[in-house]
């Protein structure tokens, strides 16, 4: 299957909710693509192809190293589809499936990422809406890169209807499951649940029915994460509280905000995220349309709350403000964790062996914004309380991710420059060139070349073509068989190897008499020259000639290329006429003579 008469399909890769994914070669540029087809029995929905046209126009507008790149979109027999970039990577489904739950460093660094990724969409107005382990893919790099806005919208699209739900129930926020209209701050809700399911290696809300599910985003306070899993950093569990909030007004105020913290969280840093009492432990109104009636207050006197409500929600609180200051380590007793963060390894440990620890383990650990040798964080994190001499381990820069570079030959330069910046690498100078080979315009390589581990960031050159080389054709007629092929191939040229050989009476055996392309003539540098070698003067032996008619002996000396010279003479026996006969010829028979010579022949007159 083709479609837009460029996309051959090569095989299906995946399948969502609103549509089928395939493998597909664009046959204009010779890339791999990824083609998502609209199920046909969306297809003739006007809302659905509405929604499906817009999440092309709108995810078009995106350019990052994180969010895959939509190339073209259309439409073809009824059936439509997106043109992006097929990404080869794991999605994290899948590594929380196979490993567990992930390392905090890790899990804070993945998140901010993606929070780089939808503050971009979020500057344009569009809400991802779907926002889960599925869509965020970890690349071969260490790089993530978030797909399938299959359900985004603009913030204030007019087709935005708040009576319908969009999106997978395990990672709705809130608002979105009670169909209101979403901000940003939904997206966060959704990435707070996969931190929460990343860190933990569970969900926070599961059941029978994806509405049931939705239901206790709605109504349910989920258990913290260090609860399920106690080597949780406060500080990442902080993040995940604070985005996990019911009411959107209480999470953070933007992907950005939220990045910094997780920032913070992956080097080792407290952060600015602290759950309050109100954040965690009152839970939300409930809206259940048609189902068992709100539980009626106790009235009693003016206020209608009966004095044992407020009795238990302080003390409610109470008991979570001690919970939490418990998690921080405030009834401990134990040595905070120094913050070593940026220090050298041997600043890092003096600094640890100081405070009365033990020095554990030095990991490695990529790191685009911390310098190579330096310190990242530690293990426990900075801040944590720790037991007279426990080990603490260092966390050390090994330096940016390491990227390869791209094949990008016969790439338009546009082309090149995405697929380097979508590997996080920067672009660097253009540097024309010529190629006998790539065509003008397109990319010939890259500096460094192809296949290069390079660090995430560095900056790359393009060698762009300027064509074939033009060069002058040396003349060589004339010039023995030897120097011509030296001379051609000095100029950069290559020489047929079948070389022309013919007779040539100007030019003497083993001479060159032409070339093709002629000598001084413009011709692409590397191109092929033919050249023709005399084999010099061809000879003939002088045909017998006498009793032969002069018609017969004129026409068997042109024959050979002979030029014939009749002579007349007179009959020597008139008693035996023989007119018009041959009675002798000059050069004798069997004489070798060179082609174009002359030949007298001697013929009887009437």
């Amino acid at each position: 299957m083709v479609f837009g008469r460029r996309y051959r399909i090569t095989e299906r890769i995946g399948s969502g909710g609103m549509a089928d994914v395939y493998k597909a070669v664009d046959e204009t540029l010779g890339r791999t693509v990824a083609v998502k087809v609209l199920h046909q029995r969306y297809a003739d929905d006007p809302d659905f192809v509405q929604r499906f046209r817009h999440e092309a126009s709108a995810a078009a507008n995106l350019s990052h190293p994180a969010i895959v790149n939509i190339y073209d979109y259309g439409v073809e027999a009824g059936t439509y589809y997106i043109v992006m970039e097929l990404v080869r990577g794991t999605d994290l489904k899948q590594i929380v499936k196979q490993q567990g739950p992930l390392d905090p460093i890790k899990v804070a660094e993945y998140g901010a990422q993606v929070c780089a990724a939808l503050s971009v969409a979020h500057g344009y107005g569009i809400i991802h809406r779907d926002v889960k382990p599925q869509n965020i893919v970890l690349m071969p790099d260490g790089g993530i890169k978030v797909m399938d806005f299959g359900i985004a919208r603009a913030v204030d699209s007019d087709s935005t209807q708040t009576g319908s739900v969009l999106g997978t129930a395990q990672y709705v926020s809130p608002e979105q499951a009670q169909g209101q209209k979403l901000g940003p701050e939904s997206d966060l809700y959704s990435l707070g649940v996969v931190l929460y399911e990343l860190s933990t290696g569970r969900l926070p809300f599961e059941g029978e029915t994806p509405v049931s599910v939705a239901l206790r985003h709605v109504n349910d306070i989920a258990p913290t994460p260090r609860s399920v899993n106690p080597h949780i950093p406060p500080a990442l569990e902080a993040v995940i509280l604070k985005a996990m909030q019911k009411d959107p007004t209480r999470r953070y105020r933007s992907a950005e905000e939220m990045r910094q913290d997780l920032l913070r969280v992956a080097s080792g840093r407290g952060v600015a995220a602290t759950p309050g009492v109100g954040d965690t432990t009152v839970m939300e109104p409930v809206r259940r349309s048609g189902g068992p009636a709100e539980i009626s207050r106790v009235e009693t006197g003016r206020s209608g709350v009966s004095p044992w409500v407020w009795v238990a929600v302080v003390g409610a609180a109470i008991l979570f403000g001690l919970g939490v200051a418990w998690a921080l380590g405030a009834f401990s007793g134990g040595i905070p964790v120094p913050n070593a963060s940026g220090l050298t390894v041997t600043a890092a440990k003096q600094l640890i062996t100081g405070a009365g620890l033990t020095i554990g383990s030095e990991i490695a650990s990529a790191s685009a914004s911390v310098p190579k040798d330096k310190v990242i964080g530690t293990d426990p994190p900075a801040g944590t309380a720790a037991a007279k001499g426990q080990r603490i381990d260092i966390i050390v820069s090994s330096g940016p991710p390491v990227v390869v570079v791209p094949d990008t030959v016969g790439m338009s330069p546009a082309d090149a420059k995405s697929a380097l910046t979508g590997l996080g690498l920067q672009v660097g100078s253009e540097i024309t060139t010529s190629s006998p080979t790539v065509p003008k315009g397109q990319v010939i390589g890259t500096d460094p070349t192809a296949g290069t581990s390079v660090a995430s960031g560095q900056t790359i050159a393009l060698l762009i073509s300027s064509g074939p080389e033009l060069v002058t054709v040396p003349v060589t007629v004339g010039s023995a068989e030897s120097s011509a092929v030296l001379a051609l191939q000095a100029a950069g040229f290559n020489v047929n190897p079948m070389i022309n050989r013919e007779f040539n009476s100007k030019y003497d055996s083993g001479i060159v008499f032409k070339t093709s392309p002629a000598g001084k003539a413009k011709a692409a540098k590397g191109s092929q020259v033919d050249i023709w070698v005399s084999k010099g003067t061809q000879q003939v032996a002088v045909p017998v000639l006498v009793h032969l008619t002069q018609a017969e002996a004129v026409a068997k000396l042109e024959a050979l290329g002979l030029v014939p010279n009749v002579q007349g003479i007179p009959d020597p026996d008139p008693a035996n006429p023989s007119t018009g006969i041959v009675l002798t010829q000059n050069p004798d028979a069997g004489t070798m003579v060179n082609v174009g010579s002359t030949v007298k022949i001697y013929v009887v007159n009437p």
